[in-house]
C-alpha cells in the first residue's frame, strides 16, 4: 500500500483500484470483482432479467441503452467500429473484437492432421472434413450429401424451384 488516506470509503476504494490494482467492488450475486463502482453497476444489470430498451424496428429488447444503440446498426447498415490495424469496419463491437484476433495472431483451433490453425471452431470442423471426406449434410429428397449445411440449403432449391434471391 502507498499509505495515502481518504475521508470517504469510495475515494479509498477508487484509489486502491488505480494505484494498487485492487478490485474492491464485488458482485454479491456471482463474486466477480471490479476496479470501479460504475463497472460493478453495469455488470449487475446482467443478472437482472428486465430488458427495458426495445428496438422500434424488430422488437428485440436490451438491458442497456448502449446495446440498443449498437443493435440499431444492424438495421441501418452503419459501421461505427473500425479496426485500427487494417481499417475494416463493423456494425457491432463484438464483431470487431473477433476480427482483431486475426491481427494478434491468436489462432486457438489447430488441425491435428495437417497443423493448419483457425480462429473459429466451426472453421476447423469444416476443414477437418476435407481430410476425412465426411459430408454430414444429406438431402432427404435425392440422398446427395454435402460438406456444409449452406450447400445443402442451396441444393434443396433445385427440388422446390424456389428462387430466394430475385
Amino acid at each position: 500500500m502507498c499509505g495515502k488516506s481518504f475521508t470517504e470509503s469510495l475515494s479509498l476504494k477508487t484509489h486502491e483500484a488505480l494505484c494498487c490494482g485492487k478490485k474492491p467492488f464485488e458482485c454479491k450475486m456471482c463474486g466477480n470483482s471490479f476496479t470501479e463502482s460504475r463497472s460493478l453497476k453495469m455488470h449487475e444489470l446482467l443478472h437482472c432479467r428486465e430488458k427495458p430498451f426495445d428496438c422500434d424496428i424488430c422488437g428485440k429488447s436490451f438491458k442497456l441503452y448502449t446495446s440498443l444503440i449498437s443493435h440499431g446498426t444492424v438495421h441501418t447498415g452503419e459501421k461505427y467500429f473500425h479496426c485500427e490495424v487494417c481499417g475494416k469496419s463493423f456494425s457491432e463491437i463484438k464483431s470487431l473484437k473477433i476480427h482483431e484476433k486475426i491481427h494478434d495472431g491468436e489462432k486457438q483451433y489447430y488441425c491435428e492432421i495437417c497443423g493448419k490453425s483457425f480462429l473459429r471452431k466451426y472453421h476447423l470442423k469444416s476443414h477437418i472434413s476435407t481430410h476425412t471426406g465426411e459430408r454430414p449434410y444429406r438431402c432427404e429428397v435425392c440422398g446427395k450429401s454435402f460438406l456444409r449445411n449452406s450447400h445443402l440449403k442451396r441444393h434443396r432449391t433445385t427440388h422446390t424451384g424456389e428462387k430466394p434471391f430475385n
